[in-house]
């Protein structure tokens, strides 16, 4: 995963090597060198830094920004994969470099050590560096007034006793029963993060109807017959462009939440669940209101190879503002499925099956089909999302429309 240093400098330490595994919570995992510091400056500065207590140097930030509403970001799986990270809100930055109330101080290496010297405490200045770290320029304005801003730390010590330690987070432990230990994968780690916080942060709420398929059933069979036709569509690439244009009708559901304002999306792009081995992944059908079907047929079955193969580029997978999760080919009647962030729906959908239907007041046998939409409830509310899935179901039940 990559970290972006948001922080000026030149790297002058990297004090946990790539590929390490269970890295603490805002542990220090490198060390930046202000303009005219040496690499000696860092001598011992990383000193117990693996627990990140001590906050010697800038700490690249190692929580993902949050997702680009002009992006659409996604999956950022993270759906669920890697991509899903990207979209996963950050932590807040740090403000004032300390204000001693046993937070984390932030400070320059050269500063904490003229600090040290001096007998100042960090938590009584205001750094002026980048995200308010204390730097050499700090220290140096505290001993021009005499240290008047900053009591000796012996003495600030005196002043009030340490703030007891939080406690940790109870972890579980193994099973009484016999078990296998399976480690996790990073991608699994991410599918596990998001989607908690989807459940934890998006209110949630689901809609049900049935859809009868004879009709859309018999179109596919019609075109995939046609003389001459190159394509073999499935039930599921109806359903793709089925969704994309009841978003046309309906495009508040292409939406993403913003804090103080709504992001409505202005391309129809199709995030469709695919899964692989250890997880799942949403590569994105884009534009999907705008493709023909057999168009949408090949992307998406290049798009699943490559997912399968591990061969999808970031792009493909990450964004979207709508999602579409097909357990149908399983025999599952119908479920709900977790909205993928920053995504404001997503349409789970079940197995066609023959179902007794009552038609002009007589009793049929018909293919029926259970979709449940997931809509986060900030953004579309429950007659707005009854209105999409009228008119999903409409472009199901009359598919002909779809081929206009």
């Amino acid at each position: 995963m990559e970290v972006e240093a948001v922080d000026e400098g030149r790297l002058g330490k990297i004090v946990v090597p790539a590929g390490t595994e269970g890295v603490a919570v805002n542990a220090v995992i490198g060390l930046l060198l202000e303009e005219g510091e040496e690499e000696s400056a860092l001598e011992g500065a990383a000193d117990g830094g693996a627990d990140g207590g001590n906050g010697e140097a800038k700490v690249a930030p190692q929580g993902a920004p949050p997702a680009d509403p002009a992006r659409a970001e996604s999956p950022r799986t993270e759906g669920p994969r890697e991509g899903a990270e990207k979209a996963a809100a950050g932590p807040a930055p740090a403000g004032g470099s300390g204000n001693g109330s046993g937070e984390r101080i932030f400070a320059s290496p050269l500063a904490r050590r003229m600090a040290e010297k001096a007998g100042l405490d960090l938590a009584a200045l205001s750094g002026s560096g980048p995200r308010g770290r204390i730097v050499k320029a700090d220290i140096e304005a505290a001993l021009e007034k005499g240290g008047a801003d900053a009591a000796p730390a012996k003495e600030k010590a005196a002043e009030k006793p340490a703030a007891a330690p939080a406690p940790a987070p109870a972890a579980a432990g193994a099973p009484d029963a016999p078990h296998t230990e399976i480690a996790l994968s990073n991608m699994r780690k991410v599918i596990a993060r998001r989607l908690t916080e989807s459940k934890q942060q998006i209110p949630h709420f689901y809609l049900t109807v049935d859809c009868e398929l004879d009709a859309l059933l018999k179109l596919r069979k019609d075109l995939n017959e046609r003389p001459g036709a190159d394509y073999k569509l499935s039930v599921n690439d109806l359903l793709i462009k089925a969704s994309a244009i009841a978003i046309r009708q309906k495009p508040t559901v292409n939406s993403i939440w913003g804090g103080d304002k709504l992001y409505q999306l202005s391309d129809i792009d199709v995030s469709v669940a695919v899964a692989i081995e250890g997880g799942l992944i949403t590569p994105i059908i884009r534009k999907a209101d705008q493709k023909g079907l057999a168009t949408i047929s090949a992307e998406m079955k290049d798009l699943a190879t490559r997912a399968k193969a591990g061969k999808l580029k970031p792009e493909e997978f990450q964004g979207g503002g709508f999602s579409l999760s097909n357990l149908g080919m399983f025999g599952i009647k119908e479920f709900s499925a977790v909205i993928n962030p920053p995504q404001a729906s997503i349409l789970a959908v079940g197995a066609g099956e023959q179902r007794p239907v009552v038609k002009n007041g007589a009793l049929a046998i018909a293919t029926v089909m259970s979709v449940t939409l997931s809509v986060d409830h900030r953004v579309v509310d429950g007659a707005l999302g009854a209105e999409w899935l009228q008119a999903f179901k409409k472009l199901v039940e009359d598919p002909i429309s779809l081929m206009l």
